[in-house]
């Protein structure tokens, strides 16, 4: 029980590190907010058949349920991470894979679904994903080491 607790305290800290690299990497560049959660969001309710609604009220179910998404994919790898991985290992080693998990995580769903290719990204593409996604692995990666 111990593990999954501090499995799912990882990954929440984790995504809130990861949204708040996100944030701040949207003001200091002035760049708009990625519609890649809320399109997951349209495609996923579209698969299994749920209306979203009309108008705007689609568009306000998306734009709440796309991070949501998000942070089930950070709770989750940190739970993963949490009941699977090592108990033992070192500080950096958890923090990359922990990185690598969730950007998998996020990336791969999303790849699936036809909204996105990591092979056509750009060096900026890239920087844009690892970045948040090394702060959240960085964070998790602290309160499991914590933990021990």
């Amino acid at each position: 029980m111990s593990r999954l607790l501090w499995g799912l305290a990882a990954g929440a800290a984790g995504t809130s590190a990861l949204n708040a690299v996100t944030y701040l990497d949207m003001a200091v560049r002035a760049r708009p907010a990625s519609s890649t959660p809320e399109q997951s969001v349209e495609r996923l309710a579209s698969a299994a058949g749920v209306d979203l609604g009309e108008g705007d009220a689609a568009e306000n179910r998306k734009a709440g349920l796309g991070p949501l998404l998000g942070y089930g994919t950070g709770v989750g790898a940190g739970l993963a991470y949490g009941l699977l991985a090592p108990r033992r290992l070192p500080w950096p080693a958890a923090a990359l894979a922990l990185t690598a998990l969730a950007m998998a995580g996020s990336s791969a769903p999303m790849t699936v679904l036809g909204l996105t290719d990591p092979r056509r990204w750009t060096a900026s593409d890239w920087a844009s994903d690892l970045i948040p996604h090394a702060a959240y692995g960085a964070v998790a990666a602290a309160v499991l080491t914590a933990a021990r």
